[in-house]
Parts: structure tokens; C-alpha cells; sequence
């Protein structure tokens, strides 16, 4: 077998997050008076951080550093405490895992997700299945910086050619090609597959136990 662990993306590969996160990030929008965002549009500002998401999110005449950090803070603030109302796990990747589990694959997380929200969705929905679930701890290691994915591969004894990394967008890509990983887009997340084949994904799969192909 030439795999030996899988690291995952969260958002939009493991579980879909969408509706919790546009809920809190709408919310302290409206407490300032600015405009809202559907469901579709926050879509599209998810995949590089929180951080990210809420300066796409406010109005181009509110992106003030100082409005960022403060909106940024109290979206943090109600989002710590809603992360996991409308939060659930992809159809199939309950069973994907307890599979692979029983072929005794090593299993990772990797977010650009606050590392604390992270950890409490992973201990959530998937409290025995992951050695190891790491999220964002500092933007300098913000995906696609290769060097988390790398310490993971490290810390659960393999190489990175040991390792699928799978995930549903560009930067998940970008990330499994810069650590040397195998490069597995989804396509039932948040991107599309044009931009995971730009950039880089060197097998496309749709439906969770499609993966099970690749070992």
C-alpha cells in the first residue's frame, strides 16, 4: 500500500460550515447597519481564514485595519459559540473514516480555521476519529505554506509521498503540491473542479468512498 495517512482540508471536504459561519458573520454585520450576504455569496469568501472572510465581507469603505480587527473580534466572539449549530459532516465521510480507520490509515486535520474552532468541531462531530487536528495558528503558516502539512506528516511517521491530501479548493491544492503530497480535490465542497484542476489536483473525486479507490 503506498499510502500510509490521509490529511484533510475541514470546511467544504470534511463537513460543511456555511451556514454557521455566514450566520455569524451576517449577525454582526447587521448589529453595525451594514449590508448582509446570502448564503451563496459568503460561499465564495470562504477557503483563506476568518480573517480574510470578514474583510471580503464588509463593505469596501469599512476596511479600515482598525474595523477589520473589531469585526473580526466579534464575529470570533459569537462564532465560538455557534460553530457547531448547523455544522455537519459531508453524506459518506462518517463511513470514509471508520474505513480507512480499519485499514489502519493514519488520519489528520489541516484548517486555515482558527486552530481553537478547529479542534472543537473536530472533537464534535468526530470525537475518536482524527491523531491529530491542527488549524490556524499564525498567518505566517497560513495554507498553502507547506510547513504544517509537513510537521503532520512528520509527527504521524510518514513521508509526505506517503500522504493524500484531500480538500476542495485551490489553496488545498496549492498546499499538497508544495509539501510533495498527492493532491486529491472534492468536488462536493465550496470550489469548483475547474480551479482544483488549475491548480493542481492530480485526481478529482466525487463521493467520499471514492477515496478508498486511490489505496
Amino acid at each position: 500500500m503506498k499510502f500510509k495517512a490521509v490529511l484533510f482540508d475541514l470546511d467544504g471536504t470534511l463537513v460543511n460550515s456555511l451556514k454557521d459561519i455566514a450566520d455569524s458573520i451576517n449577525k454582526v454585520l447587521q448589529e453595525r447597519n451594514l449590508p448582509t450576504h446570502s448564503y451563496e455569496v459568503v460561499n465564495d469568501f470562504i477557503g483563506s481564514g476568518l480573517h480574510v472572510l470578514v474583510t471580503k465581507a464588509l463593505p469596501e469603505t469599512q476596511r479600515s485595519p482598525e474595523i477589520i480587527d473589531a469585526t473580526f473580534e466579534a464575529m470570533m466572539n459569537h462564532y465560538r459559540e455557534n460553530c457547531t449549530n448547523k455544522t455537519y459532516a459531508y453524506e459518506g465521510i462518517p463511513e470514509l473514516l471508520k474505513e480507512l480507520k480499519s485499514k489502519n490509515i493514519k488520519l489528520a486535520v489541516l484548517s486555515n480555521k482558527a486552530d481553537e474552532l478547529t479542534k472543537k468541531i473536530g472533537k464534535t462531530l468526530f470525537p475518536n476519529d482524527f491523531e491529530i487536528v491542527m488549524g490556524l495558528k499564525s498567518e505566517q503558516t497560513k495554507k498553502p505554506n507547506p510547513i504544517v502539512a509537513l510537521e503532520i506528516s512528520k509527527d504521524l511517521g510518514c513521508t509526505p509521498e506517503e500522504v493524500l491530501y484531500v480538500g476542495d479548493s485551490g489553496i488545498d491544492m496549492q498546499t499538497a503540491k508544495n509539501a510533495n503530497m498527492f493532491a486529491v480535490g472534492v468536488v462536493w465542497g465550496y470550489r469548483t473542479k475547474e480551479e482544483l484542476l488549475t491548480e493542481g489536483a492530480q485526481t478529482i473525486i466525487e463521493h467520499p468512498l471514492h477515496l478508498l479507490e486511490l489505496l
